[in-house]
């Protein structure tokens, strides 16, 4: 293969549609943070660092919240295992759509246009659409809920409020990609640390974590109430727009645009989603840890609900601060996603359809799906019913997923639109086997459900 061929993948697409008016995903920053070209490895990866983190961002939004307490409240450790599955499968998949992005210069919607028919694309458009309006639902749940418990504000005006976030991004977007980075570390930041706190006040048994976390139990598939549990930690840790998501902002790095310049994007964009996603891995570990020794270990196996979280937390742990801790973090994920939402949603627009409408018009439009079912359902059903809700909004993620992962893991595979970047056949077989442990999972929950098993 010349390198030409290497170094522009994009031209040895079979069958490519190709427009005239092709342009890079999220054009107004893309190649637009320098990358030094020599120097110490610490400045390399620093220039690298900030879409991973954003990445995470998914893997600890309100809807984690709701699917980590609810395991941890109900059966304990157990469930750490599959949090920690998750989260390696995240690593692994996060990896593979930095480097499609990285090696052909598209996102993830992009190639998906490039090369399948029109019909495919459209039904992976609405599936993107479905998993981005799940998301945005954990996120006006989420946030809502925050402002009840700190502010008094009632749930669906919490949630009306919840629209005015699109100004937020708009305004931090304007600013540069890098302070909109910035924004969302910091509340990283905050998130970590609430939890840490709580972490070492609750000091729970570190020898059953570990066993937890690395032996998986039996249970996990034979009970259908934990694999129901199970498969919503994996629709809320592993999240499809996520994909489309780091396979485009890893672009806005100006790496040399030659095999040897992409590489070593591909290998410092890694080593920043990996890093991140280590931090995602503790925050959504100590939200079910954290759920089992106060709720679990207490009896009080039946808390679901993040306001029956709230109110018990500072009681059971001894600290008074504690939930006042769990509120704070809780808003800070909640306003965290909203940036990463909005970006998903307008490179899967815009991938897809080559439809490009206002930001603040696309982010309204999807929140006001958001916010519709949310003040039905809190209006109609009261609290309870919103918590229901929020778990149900990552089991539609999960279903999502195979939409994303399967189209993803067969482009990184494949010689002919990746030449010399393509991913060795062991990873290859790895990132299969992920996809087909992701999709038995789907069928053993749809069958579960449909026929009432248990």
């Amino acid at each position: 293969m010349s390198e030409t061929e290497a170094t522009a993948p994009r031209s040895s697409w079979r069958f490519a549609r190709r427009d005239e008016d092709d342009q890079p995903s999220l054009r107004e920053v893309n190649s637009t943070i320098a990358v030094p070209s020599s120097g110490v490895w610490f400045r390399r990866l620093f220039a690298f660092m900030g879409p991973g983190y954003m990445v995470s961002v998914g893997y600890m939004d309100p809807g984690n919240w709701a699917t980590d307490l609810a395991g941890g409240a109900q059966f304990g450790y157990t469930l750490l295992f599959i949090i920690m599955l998750s989260n390696l499968m995240a690593i692994l998949l996060q990896a593979l759509a930095a480097r499609l992005g990285i090696a052909t210069g598209r996102d993830l919607a992009q190639a998906c246009r490039a090369y399948y028919p029109r019909p495919v694309n459209f039904v992976l458009w609405i599936a993107c659409e479905l998993a981005i309006i799940a998301c945005d639902l954990a996120e006006v749940i989420g946030t809502a809920i925050a402002l009840q418990l700190l502010f008094g504000i009632p749930l669906i005006g919490g949630a009306i409020l919840t629209a005015l976030d699109a100004f937020l991004v708009l305004l931090l977007m304007n600013k540069g990609f890098r302070y909109l980075e910035a924004f969302v570390i910091a509340l990283l930041i905050i998130i970590f640390s609430c939890f840490a706190i709580q972490i070492f006040v609750a000091a729970p048994p570190a020898g059953t974590i570990l066993h937890s976390m690395f032996v998986p139990s039996s249970e996990i598939v034979t009970n259908p109430a934990m694999l129901y549990i199970a498969i919503g930690i994996i629709g809320a840790t592993v999240m499809p727009h996520n994909l489309y998501l780091h396979s485009s902002i890893v672009q806005t790095r100006a790496y040399e645009r030659t095999e040897k310049g992409k590489r070593d994007a591909i290998k410092w964009a890694t080593t920043d989603s990996t890093i991140a996603l280590m931090l995602a891995l503790f925050v959504n570990a100590a939200i079910l840890i954290v759920s089992a020794v106060a709720f679990h270990d207490t009896g009080h196996q039946d808390v679901a609900e993040i306001d029956q979280a709230f109110k018990l937390l500072s009681p059971l742990l001894g600290l008074g601060i504690a939930s006042i801790l769990f509120a704070v973090a809780l808003l800070a994920s909640g306003l965290n996603s909203t940036v990463t939402a909005t970006l998903a949603g307008q490179i899967i627009m815009e991938g897809f359809l080559r439809l490009r409408i206002p930001n603040w018009a696309r982010r309204l439009l999807t929140r006001g799906l958001a916010i519709v079912p949310v003040v039905v359902v809190t209006a109609l059903y009261g609290e309870k019913g919103t918590g229901q809700l929020l778990v149900f909004s990552q089991v539609i993620l999960s279903m999502q997923l195979p939409f994303a992962v399967v189209p993803l893991v067969q482009f990184v595979s494949d010689k002919k639109k990746m030449g010399n970047l393509a991913i060795p056949r062991g990873v290859a077989a790895l990132a299969w086997a992920v996809a087909a442990i992701i999709l038995v999972l789907n069928f053993k929950l749809l069958y579960d459900t449909l026929f009432g098993v248990g």
